[in-house]
């Protein structure tokens, strides 16, 4: 069999496990937490988000083993970008998405704060493990000051609630110690999947394991998230799409990034120059990118999620054009500097100019 055949079957088989694998871990431990009496609040804002990232912790840390610390980081920055442009940008074409004032107020310049400092921390060269404790511990810190913000808003208790209900018996326990026992090993054993058949892949196309990471890897390990957001829409759910987006960004971040940084052999993951030229900037940029779409109307409508889609389909074609057309690169990225950032920038700082217009006149009344 051809070597790129093996290598895209390891990719999809790898894409199909952690799926399956992430599904079995949310299941398993969240109904072992409602067995063990543990609120459904907490369970919520920790327990299911950490499912829907645990494709990303594994792939970074089975990368993290075999040595690819591009490819760790990569996934970590390349799902920050997928959440926010293709999983946003294609709950709003389902169903235009109303922004909560918590998000605004919240969750999004928090995710900013940590976002650009996950930047400066990686423009060194390096993630030190200091770093990653680091961001454990703001992790913690976050996760206690959810929960205590949380219980005053009884919509958002509401929202944070997993809709499972295991049997509440020694039948109820095993069965979800099974499921979670499971899934941990379908997580282990996708993850290694994928990363070798990304690294291969990565060998076949004659690019660096960075580029696959950015663009196949993130884009199959986010696939939880995208589906989850995806059927919130579909089902009216608009604030848990939204929701999903900038929780999974932010753990991926902390959470992710945090451990892969702790449990690298060399004391620090490595950090692939391009990451630090292009894509890490582009990631602080598109979630800066959040905060006027948030605002313009409290909702984000299907012409913004198009556009969120437009944008990342000239990510990917930019990730692309070294390999396939590379002559056309450079004018490429000249029609992306002339053209396609200076629209984009007049339309964000309109909407942001609007919004405050609109704020000061409500104050002033």
């Amino acid at each position: 069999m051809p070597t790129y055949i093996i290598s895209i079957l390891e990719i999809v088989t790898g894409i199909a496990f952690l799926f399956g694998g992430g599904e079995l871990f949310v299941q398993g431990s969240v109904g072992l937490a409602l067995i063990l009496g543990i609120p459904q609040l907490v369970i919520g804002l920790t327990v299911v988000s950490l499912g829907t990232s645990a494709p990303e912790l594994f792939v970074s840390l089975s990368s993290v083993f075999r040595g690819s610390d591009a490819l760790a980081l990569s996934n970590v920055i390349g799902s920050n970008i997928f959440n926010v442009l293709v999983v946003l940008g294609s709950s709003a074409l389902v169903l235009p998405l109303k922004v909560e004032s918590r998000l605004v107020r919240r969750d999004v310049p928090l995710l900013i704060a940590v976002s650009t400092a996950v930047w400066g921390i990686a423009s060194g060269g390096k993630v030190t493990w200091q770093a990653g404790i680091a961001l454990l511990t703001a992790l913690v810190i976050n996760t206690v000051w959810e929960i205590r913000t949380v219980r005053e808003e009884p919509q958002g208790i509401k929202d944070a609630e997993p809709e499972i209900n295991p049997e509440m018996d020694s039948k109820g326990i095993l069965k979800a110690s099974i499921y979670l026992i499971v899934g941990i090993i379908v997580l282990h054993v996708g993850s290694n999947i994928l990363v070798k058949g990304a690294s291969l892949s990565a060998s076949i196309l004659g690019v660096s394991e960075a580029i696959i990471g950015l663009t196949i890897v993130s884009a199959g390990t986010s696939m939880p998230e995208l589906i989850t957001s995806l059927v919130a829409a579909i089902r009216g759910r608009t604030d848990l799409a939204i929701g999903n987006v900038v929780g999974s960004s932010l753990l991926n971040q902390l959470l992710v990034l945090g451990f892969a940084a702790i449990a690298s052999s060399k004391s620090a993951l490595e950090v692939d120059p391009i990451l630090i030229q292009r894509d890490l900037p582009l990631m602080v940029l598109t979630t800066l990118a959040c905060m006027p779409i948030f605002w313009s109307n409290g909702r984000i409508s299907r012409i913004e999620g198009g556009i969120l889609l437009g944008l990342y389909i000239l990510y990917l074609i930019d990730q692309i054009l070294p390999i396939t057309l590379p002559y056309f690169q450079d004018e490429f990225r000249l029609i992306i500097i002339t053209i396609i950032l200076p629209v984009v920038i007049i339309a964000i700082s309109y909407q942001t100019i609007v919004y405050w217009f609109k704020r000061r006149r409500k104050y002033r009344s």
